[in-house]
């Protein structure tokens, strides 16, 4: 990249992170839910720099332990979760003391388990590896320059419509009289704790022991090129999302990055009619919960545009903004792999950083469920792909 190309990228950034500054003071100015904006958007701003920066994406992590044994990426994940899991536990024991057998905490992502679970977690999973990232991943990628992204998340939105439409079905024959489960109810806070993070130590030393060496990587470079310009070590992210996913659910809600795709997708069928009149109990489960916009900002809108232009300026400063237009093969795989992100999503209440990420943080039984078969349906899709281009 030449000096003036650089310097001129540089500009930008620094354009947009003003630009990002302004509107996180200016929302700060709305009365009644200025604060909750602000703070999203604050929110939205930081995670889309440390996606960017750790390139924590589920798809790619799982990726490459698949192929190269590179267990760098998940073990980040593998910190996340731990790093999450002692924050939230620390959240319920101060406004839930006692988790009693009917008790859940507020607005945390419990979801119901069922086989309907299991099944969007596969077809979640097969869709990330057909469309080459999950959904938060093409969401820092579009700020890369991936506008096969744009594509990825118009299929997402099609498939939450398609969720919809199939909602009463699976709600009335399953998932109603499927048990919500949460750790704390059955063994407390101090088993529930014991029982995660003897899990996922457990999972680290599994990856530990499978991990092959990659290929020496430059370490030379000072202190300015590690923050600023070379990928940050995903371990590094995933300390930093695990703080940050105790303080969003705090302060505003639990991370998620699919209420807002979902709710543009239901405002959208209701406006067409294509869409049930009645959805059945989707409002009362905890989640990504979606809802027929009736305001253009959200708390999960602005920080999904926090996330974007966060990620757009990071990849800018760092010189790895690249533009790139798909041709129809990529164009398609990504419109279908978004379809099937899309009814998953919806079907199981949230995606990878939504169901999965917050939902073990908080011992959801339903994260790990949807965890499990989501690594499984990649695996299997991923095992596919590479035996059908071989």
């Amino acid at each position: 990249m030449t000096d003036v190309r650089r310097l001129l990228q540089r500009g930008i950034s620094l354009a947009v992170i003003l630009l990002l500054a302004v509107a996180v003071w200016q929302l700060s100015n709305i009365q009644g839910t200025g604060r909750d904006l602000s703070f999203s958007l604050l929110l939205g701003i930081f995670f889309g720099a440390i996606l960017q920066r750790s390139r924590f994406c589920f798809f790619c992590v799982t990726r490459d332990f698949i192929d190269r044994r590179d267990a760098r990426g998940l073990l980040g994940l593998v910190t996340a979760l731990a790093v999450g899991t002692l924050g939230y536990l620390a959240i319920y024991g101060a406004i839930l003391p006692v988790p009693g057998s009917e008790r859940l905490p507020p607005d945390a992502h419990i979801g119901p388990v069922s086989w309907i679970l299991a099944l969007a977690a596969l077809v979640f999973g097969a869709g990330m590896s057909i469309s080459g990232s999950c959904v938060s991943a093409h969401l820092y990628r579009l700020g890369e320059g991936a506008f096969a992204s744009i594509i990825a998340l118009i299929g997402v939105l099609l498939g939450f419509i398609l969720g919809f439409k199939t909602w009463n079905l699976l709600y009335l024959r399953v998932i109603q009289e499927a048990p919500v489960l949460w750790l704390p109810n059955f063994v407390g806070y101090g088993g529930t704790l014991v029982l995660q993070l003897g899990v996922l130590g457990f999972l680290a030393w599994l990856l530990i022991h499978s991990h092959r060496q990659p290929a020496d990587e430059n370490t030379s470079a000072n202190f300015f090129a590690r923050i600023f310009e070379q990928r940050w070590p995903t371990y590094i992210g995933g300390i930093l999302i695990g703080f940050l996913g105790t303080i969003a659910y705090f302060r505003v809600a639990p991370l998620g990055v699919t209420a807002e795709l979902g709710s543009i997708a239901r405002t959208l069928g209701s406006l067409l009619n294509t869409l049930p009149e009645r959805i059945e109990g989707l409002d009362t489960f905890s989640g990504c919960a979606t809802v027929v916009k009736d305001t253009i900002l959200s708390n999960n809108g602005v920080f999904v545009l926090g996330l974007i232009f966060a990620a757009l300026a990071s990849a800018l400063f760092a010189g790895q903004f690249n533009p790139q237009w798909p041709d129809w093969r990529a164009a398609l795989r990504n419109f279908t792999g978004g379809l099937l992100m899309g009814w998953s999503g919806m079907t199981a209440l949230g995606c990878t950083v939504g169901t999965l990420l917050s939902g073990i943080m908080a011992g959801a039984v339903s994260g790990w469920v949807f965890g499990v078969f989501c690594f499984i349906g990649l695996w299997l899709t991923w095992l596919v792909r590479r035996r059908l281009s071989a």
